[in-house]
């Protein structure tokens, strides 16, 4: 892979990881998007425009998929897929779980990813291949082998009607097969670096988007955990439902899923 790549990502991070800083817990002008729940703003709109300048003015011929603007496509092959601040909400209410999420495709394959918490100063790097690093140091999913020895996270926030309905009623499966416990962290980039470094074994959320988790599926995968749809199935970069988890207790949670 070009080492351009992964310097361009890791300097684009850190800058919008600067602005998060920046603006954190002062007046960050927030507004909603599509709904009271869905929030924006000033770090996410300067955040993306930081890192869309650094990426454009190395790569001007590279295509962009970012969450808050829309983005002329080119005729390359190269596709960066950017969620400028993962955690708005918690941003926005001045809890310290957000991040900013990087990845690079070409045709359709992830084959780098970033992810930086500028609180704690945690840099999650992986490149296809290549394996999956924390701050320079590789990373490995975690060795649990069954629910009951597990950690999981999940995420249902925007949605109140249906599927949060039938994601607490999985919340109380899980719970009545005793996994270890259940966390809402609020930022699936980030729970997906959790999964690739052992800090938890499995995840799921029922909608993702692509800047959500493009970077992190490939933590994972490069930390040797597992990736896939809600029945098992090869996850595109489109809206999807996401489970994650160390690979050994993968199709215990995917069973429980589609339990209803």
């Amino acid at each position: 892979m070009n080492s351009g790549f992964k310097n361009i990502a890791i300097e684009a991070a850190k800058e919008a990881g600067r602005i998060h800083k920046k603006y954190f817990q002062k007046d960050t002008q927030t507004k909603e998007k599509s709904s009271s729940f869905d929030l924006i703003t000033i770090a996410d709109t300067e955040a993306e425009k930081a890192v869309v300048e650094l990426i454009k003015n190395k790569f001007p011929s590279h295509n962009i998929l970012a969450e808050e603007e829309r983005y002329e496509k080119t005729g390359s092959s190269y596709c960066w897929i950017i969620d400028p601040l993962d955690g708005t909400n918690n941003f926005s209410f001045g809890l310290p779980f957000f991040c900013v999420s990087i990845a690079l495709a070409k045709n359709e394959q992830v084959i780098l990813g970033v992810i930086y918490d500028v609180i704690r100063d945690e840099l999650f790097l992986a490149e296809y291949g290549k394996g999956a690093y924390l701050n320079g140091k590789k990373i490995k999913v975690s060795d649990s082998g069954a629910l009951d020895k597990s950690l999981l996270i999940t995420g249902f926030y925007y949605d109140r009607g249906k599927n949060m309905l039938d994601n607490l009623e999985i919340i109380k499966t899980f719970f009545q097969k005793r996994a270890v416990g259940i966390r809402r962290l609020g930022a699936a980039a980030l729970d997906l670096s959790y999964i690739a470094c052992g800090r938890a074994t499995g995840f799921w959320e029922f909608c993702l988007s692509p800047w959500d988790f493009a970077a992190g599926k490939l933590l994972v995968e490069e930390a040797g955990g597992k990736v896939t749809g809600k029945t098992g199935q090869e996850v595109k970069l489109e809206k999807s439902y996401i489970v994650a988890s160390n690979g050994k207790i993968h199709q215990d949670i995917i069973n429980v899923i589609n339990s209803l």
